[in-house]
This record gives structure tokens, sequence and C-alpha cells, in this order.
């Protein structure tokens, strides 16, 4: 399981964080596990009003991503499905999003999180998206990570009293 070693996240003071959740709209229930679970995360953290949009496909997040991310928003998190086909799309979409949203995320200083499933078939999305049965829930990884790295970045600006 790919999921075997993530690190227990603990954030803490992140309620007053902005924070923006871009979703993709292809593959409808493995985005739906994805979106439930990032939200659920941003509850927890009691962050109560994020911005959730939607974008066509992953193909679109990068876009989404740097516009929000000069917005003001403390962290971005940007969830898709792309699944192999017979063709080589699978692999320009893939890397055109891995690439345009770790760019996003250096050049504007604000934390991207991650949240792409990038799989071979249906069935591995399904297993990774947070729905019940699954093995992993990467809607919710994502947002914690997000939002840990943006606190971290935080308390490493404030000044020292």
């Amino acid at each position: 399981m790919s999921g075997h070693g993530a690190p227990e996240l603990t954030v803490k003071n992140c309620q007053d964080l902005r924070v923006a959740v871009i979703a993709a709209q292809w593959h409808t229930k493995v985005m739906d596990g994805l979106l439930d679970g990032a939200q659920r995360a941003l509850k927890e953290l009691g962050i109560e009003e994020p911005t959730i949009v939607r974008v066509p496909g992953t193909f679109e997040l990068p876009v989404a991503a740097k516009q929000l991310a000069g917005r003001g928003y403390d962290a971005v998190v940007a969830l898709g499905v792309v699944i192999r086909g017979g063709t080589p799309h699978f692999d320009y979409v893939c890397q055109a999003a891995a690439l345009g949203l770790t760019e996003v995320s250096v050049s504007t200083g604000v934390p991207v999180g991650f949240g792409v499933l990038t799989c071979d078939n249906e069935q591995q999305a399904v297993d990774r998206a947070g729905l019940p049965g699954s093995a992993e829930d990467k809607g919710h990884e994502a947002v914690t990570a997000a939002v840990a790295t943006a606190a971290m970045l935080r308390s490493v600006s404030e000044p020292w009293h």
C-alpha cells in the first residue's frame, strides 16, 4: 500500500488560515470522495469557511491554483484524478499537473496540497478516494499537508518575542 509510512500530522492554531480547494470534475464518484475527505479535514482543523471551486479537469488545476495563490490564500489544495488509458494522454496530463502545481507553490510561496490521483485503473482511484471501504483518503491527506505547511511557514515568519 502506498500510504504505508505516512506521517501522523498534528496541526494547531490554523483556524484563521484562508484555504482554497480546487476540485476537477472528471470521475465524479472518485472526486466526490476526495472532496468529502478534504472538507472533513478542513472541519477537523477548525477552518470554517474554505473556498471550494470546481474546474473541468486535472489539467486546469495549476492555472486555478496560481490565481488563488495570488489572492491571499494561505494554502491551496488541488484535487483531481487521471486514470491511465491506451494513449499517452495520461502521461502528459499527470506531468503537466505535477509540474504546474509545483511551480505554483514554489513561485508564490503558498503551499499547494497535491491531491491528484494518478492511477492505472478506476479501482486504484476508488481505493484512495476516501470512500467507504477505501484504504486511503487522499483528499483529507492533501488538506492536512497543505495546512500543516502553511502553519509552519507562518510560525517561522512571525517575529520571536
